[in-house]
């Protein structure tokens, strides 16, 4: 009898496969009066041939895939295509055989397996154990179909067989039977796996876009039609740049739906309505059955004592569906899983130790899966999780707000107010500062549109207005009346809902019991009017929560907040009409309070303001140093919602915040950003500033990222220091694309300053700005013409392309005349050669080039000065590189030195700087010997990382410049001076500050330098 274990394929499959392998019946059959050799039946050989050698694969891949159709693999993955290979093999050997059909129908369907593999050889010996068992039983049950098929076929087989022919039919049938009553715990877990994404794209692929639930609209809209695409940006793990100067890890820029291309752990930050669960809720519903999502709110999990584990990730959730026992565990433990734990921030400061335990276990039980946290940009520290990337979700850009307003008017129907709106955005900067995130622009594109083009201008009154809309007329625009026999007035269900929001607040959570919200609020009822009076407070809260718009339902048996934006405002609010001043100046050192301290200095009257403000300062000077900075920031932020204040008061509040001002750091700019435009008019310069606070100047300018933050950064558009060019450069994509290319790049010195080319809009800017001398295009959304376009031969002296897909031929650039420097990274190039043909050319830094094997054609462009690479260089020494260069400076990046080290480096006496990446290779005292032999060499750039490697290094005399680049501070320096005893500048290139004094003292001879604001090595 045929194991149901391993038989994978019904009858209804298998069937009408194997008929293939025999010809139709033919009109004469039944005339001969004895059986037929099988040879005679096959359609693979004889005159009536239908079925090809492809053909014959095509079949055996057929059944072979069937059996593979559950995640339970009868064989390995890699051995499939031989498992085909061997059935094709041994089903050829039906045309071989010299048994009939009667005999073949006697011998059964074992026997007739063994039999067609001993006449094609046996050719499962090439076969492991597993993928040998799976073809047997496969290539058996072929046979017990096979044999089938001659009893359902031959006109005229003896009648002796009719029986066994019934026999033959009824374990076939019995077989079926077994597979459909008991089957196999993979394809249980396939057919739930469809149920499962079935539910997950109905429960998240809808989102409300607040305001568009007015009359005759819907309140929820398909996210494929609603969703928008933002940005995240996060350290940059690419280590190489320009060759004169490679890069050190700075910032990239992606989508924030590309989070998990080059990492499978992602911390996610975002602020209030910046469109996190958004981006969960997509991620869940595109991701295919290769990623299974589980979408894990933290509010609703921290409800239980303990955190779910894999088998309760579903019921936790209130998932309505049932997986099969140790589901989850297997998608967990086969790496296929999605898992988005949302809402870090919204769970009080206790539980997210406990949390970080629960998704720390996780992760290392079950590696490869792809893991998303989400939480407020200040919740946790920095590397708080342990080997998850750290994202954080940018500002919309302009272009994200006109897009989104588009699609919003395109879904409400409300094409007349969209241009106006648009034109409003762009003319006045407070409006435009508030659409920053998607909530608040869906909140804009809504009063908008409900106040016929009239807007409020600053946050406090936008969201008033707001709260209008959602908790009273939407109701009234929408005719529904009083339909739950609650009447309430606008005024008491604001009193009742910032009663609940307080009481969240001073929790630290975001939800709570039913039965709590109903305490709260029956403590409120007797001083507030509802009609009826006899109204109890279950009927209230599920009053609040059909008609306030505010209020919603999760879960089972808890209510919270639509979004937290709403949460912390109504909560300032009950906090000042209840005169808890000193409970917010005592929360203020609290990330989780610094909106509510905010939005409680706009809700309180100028006396309140200035008691409120008053206390934010003492708790300042009691604070460390930290802290008491981050208060004076945030009592600045605070200014923007005093619109009536205590002219003293305000005028301290500054005075303690110009000590912090210019900022000297990146750091201490990032910080002074946070306090909003309000700080752009307190930013200097650049007159009176040195380089560094220059730069610094620009930074938080451009962080602030409004259009109010133009005249600040045009200020400093003619600024002598490359490194505050450079900011003004790299901070393009904050702002309109044509506005800031007029009002700031096309003013920027640039002979010196690479300008980055990556989507279209930049480039019909570069068409109208003219030639630039340096470009940096990027392929990933231009092509190869449109790049080779913008190429000025008579200008063009220096090019980065990267990650183009169709470059493979540099023909297409030998034509630049006047190019000294080309950087290629991520393109399919496969030879150098035609670059030899460039005379001026003298510099060339290359990327790992995936198609390029050992880096062909480089030795034969003798004519540079200057290389760096990244990538394995071919052989056991340097002679891949070319050895007639009058080489001056070479970089070593990743993985370049694995196989040759540094042997043959001294056949280029004339080099004069030498920079090692991290992680080149292994280098040992020969290797240094080949450095101390050179002798130009006078400046060295050496990666923090490889300083352990100079431990084998003789005294190297004659570099006088030492550069260490991706410098932690927490580096042992001490045996560098008498390995550098000629050293007179040591450059130090730290991530954040460090205090440069000690290696002033272990340098005296030195000038030592702490570069913050260099990316470069």
């Amino acid at each position: 009898m045929v194991d149901p274990v391993v038989m994978r394929i019904a009858s209804s499959v298998a069937s009408p496969l194997i008929k293939k392998l025999f010809q139709a019946e033919g009109p004469g059959a039944g005339l001969v009066d004895r059986p037929v050799r099988i040879a005679s039946y096959v359609s693979f050989k004889g005159e009536k041939r239908t079925l090809n050698g492809n053909d014959m694969h095509d079949l055996a891949a057929a059944l072979v895939k069937e059996a593979f159709r559950t995640e339970v693999r009868p064989a390995p993955a890699d051995e499939e295509w031989a498992v085909v290979d061997a059935l094709t093999t041994t089903l050829y050997a039906l045309g071989d055989l010299t048994l009939s059909d009667v005999a073949a129908v006697e011998l059964g369907h074992a026997a007739l397996a063994r039999e067609l593999r001993r006449a094609a050889d046996s050719p499962e010996r090439q076969l492991s154990a597993d993928a040998t068992y799976f073809y047997e039983r496969l290539l058996e049950t072929a046979c017990l179909h096979v044999l089938n098929f001659f009893t359902q076929r031959s006109t005229f087989i003896p009648a002796t067989l009719v029986a066994q022919s019934r026999r033959q039919g009824e374990l076939i049938a019995r077989v079926d039977e077994l597979i459909a009553r008991n089957p196999l715990p993979g394809s249980a877990d396939a057919a739930f796996e469809r149920r499962y994404l079935e539910h997950i794209a109905q429960k998240h692929n809808t989102l409300t876009i607040y305001g568009i639930d007015l009359r005759d609209s819907p309140e929820r809209w398909p996210l494929d039609a609603a969703y928008l695409s933002l940005e995240a940006t996060g350290a940059d793990r690419r280590t190489t740049g320009a060759a004169d100067e490679p890069l050190a890890p700075g910032r990239v820029r992606l989508r924030a739906e590309d989070a998990f291309l080059d990492h499978d752990r992602v911390l996610l930050r975002g602020d209030a309505g910046s469109g996190k669960t958004t981006l969960v809720q997509w991620l869940a519903i595109t991701s295919d059955q290769n990623r299974i999502p589980f979408v894990l709110p933290l509010r609703t999990l921290i409800r239980t004592d303990a955190l779910p584990t894999p088998d309760r990730f579903l019921s936790a959730v209130g998932c309505p569906h049932t997986p099969p026992d140790g589901w989850s565990e297997r998608v967990l433990r086969s790496g296929r899983a999605l898992v988005m734990v949302d809402g870090l921030d919204e769970i009080p400061g206790p539980d997210r130790t406990r949390t970080k335990n629960w998704l720390t276990d996780l992760t290392e039980a079950f590696p490869g899966n792809h893991w998303l946290v989400t939480t407020r940009p200040t919740a946790v520290r920095p590397d708080w999780l342990e080997g998850f990337r750290e994202l954080a979700l940018t500002p919309m850009l302009s272009t994200d707000v006109a897009a989104f307003v588009h699609r919003w008017h395109k879904a409400a129907d409300a094409g007349t107010y969209e241009t106006d709106l648009l034109n409003a955005l762009r003319s006045k900067p407070d409006l435009a500062r508030l659409a920053t995130n998607p909530l608040m622009c869906g909140l804009i594109c809504a009063l908008h549109r409900e106040r016929r083009g009239y807007l409020p201008q600053d946050r406090k009154q936008l969201y008033d207005a707001a709260l209008a809309m959602l908790l009273t007329r939407r109701d009234l625009e929408r005719g529904l009346g009083v339909p739950d026999d609650v009447e309430t007035t606008e005024a008491a269900r604001l009193a009742l809902l910032q009663r609940i929001a307080y009481a969240l607040i001073l929790s630290g959570r975001t939800e709570m019991d039913e039965s709590t919200a109903e305490s709260l609020i029956a403590r409120a009822l007797p001083s507030i009017t509802i009609t009826p009076s006899t109204a109890d407070a279950r009927a209230v809260l599920h009053h609040l929560l059909l008609r306030s718009g505010l209020l919603r339902q999760p879960g089972p048996g808890t209510v919270d907040f639509v979004h937290r934006t709403f949460l912390d405002y109504l909560g300032a609010r009950a906090a000042v009409e209840d005169g808890h001043l000193d409970v917010l100046a005592s929360h203020a050192s609290d990330h989780e309070w610094e909106d509510v301290v905010r939005m409680a200095v706009a809700h309180a009257r100028p006396h309140e303001r200035k008691a409120l403000l008053d206390k934010l300062k003492a708790v300042a000077d009691r604070a460390d140093l930290t802290t008491s900075d981050r208060l004076r920031l945030l009592a600045m932020a605070c200014l923007e919602h005093a619109t009536e204040l205590d002219p003293h008061t305000r005028t301290e509040v500054e005075s303690r915040t110009a000590e912090l001002i210019p900022p000297r750091t990146r750091t201490t700019a990032l910080a002074l950003a946070e306090a909003g435009p309000l700080v752009l008019g307190l930013l200097p310069g650049p007159e009176g500033l040195t380089d560094d606070e220059a730069w610094a100047v620009t930074v938080t300018a451009s962080r602030v990222a409004t259009d109010a933050a133009l005249p600040v950064l045009r200020r400093f558009r003619s600024h002598p220091s490359e490194h505050v060019r450079r900011q003004l450069v790299g901070t393009w994509h904050r702002f309109d694309t044509e506005v800031y290319a007029d009002e700031v790049i096309a003013h920027l010195d640039a002979e010196d300053l690479f300008l980055t080319i990556n989507a279209p809009d930049r480039l019909h800017a570069l068409r109208r700005m003219g030639p630039r001398p340096l470009l940096s295009l990027s392929g990933e959304f231009l092509s190869l013409p449109d790049a080779l376009s913008v190429l000025d031969a008579d200008v063009l002296t220096h090019l980065d392309l990267a990650e183009f897909p169709d470059m493979a031929d540099l023909g297409h650039f030998t034509h630049l005349h006047r190019l000294g420097y080309l950087q290629i990274q991520g393109c399919p190039v496969s030879d150098l050669s035609p670059l030899a043909e460039m005379e001026s050319l003298d510099s060339l830094s290359l990327g790992p080039l995936p198609e390029l094997g050992g880096f062909r054609g480089l030795d034969r462009l003798s004519g540079l000065s200057s290389i760096g690479l990244s990538g394995p260089l071919p052989g056991n020494d340097l002679s891949a590189l070319p050895a007639a260069a009058p080489l001056e400076f070479l970089f070593l990046g990743r993985d370049s030195l694995t196989t040759t080290g540094l042997r043959g480096l001294g056949r280029w006496p004339t080099l004069k700087t030498l920079s090692i990446g991290p992680e080149p290779g292994s280098l040992d005292a020969g290797d240094w010997a080949e450095v101390a032999a050179l002798p130009s060499l006078n400046r060295l750039n050496l990666n923090s990382r490889m300083l352990p490697a100079t431990g084998s290094a003789r005294p190297l005399p004659g570099v006088e410049e030492l550069c260490l680049p991706q410098f932690a501070g927490t580096e042992d320096l001490s045996a560098l001076p008498a390995l550098f005893p000629n050293v007179r500048t040591v450059i130090l290139i730290p991530a954040h500050s460090v205090d440069k004094d000690p290696y002033v003292r272990l340098f005296p001879d030195a000038t030592v330098t702490v570069d913050l604001t260099r990316r470069y090595y």
